[in-house]
């Protein structure tokens, strides 16, 4: 499976959990609305599963932006997409 950004490998790959098969049938239908629309210029790769756990991630990870702001990752690839969300949607950002 193809991933949307930089990371590779199954790990990294989109997935929508869904709890029931009617959210799961409106999540697959509207990302055949997009693909179908060719929203964006490749196919959606997000996949589709049923809900089953969810795993905190580890302690290292939590907060992984406020605690690593100069990190190149995040720098690359982080910060100009959050820049764009504030721009975006300045109602629904912290400051």
């Amino acid at each position: 499976m193809e991933s949307p950004g930089p990371d590779t490998g199954s790990n990294t790959a989109p997935r929508s959990s869904t709890r029931t098969k009617i959210r799961s049938g409106i999540a697959q239908a509207y990302i055949a609305q997009l693909d179908a629309a060719k929203v964006y210029s490749r196919k959606i790769v997000t996949k589709v599963e049923p809900f089953q756990a969810f795993y905190a991630a580890e302690n290292y990870h939590q907060d992984y932006l406020k605690n690593n702001p100069d990190n190149p990752y995040i720098v690359y690839n982080d910060l100009p997409k959050l820049e764009n969300l504030k721009k975006d949607f300045p109602n629904l950002c912290r400051p």
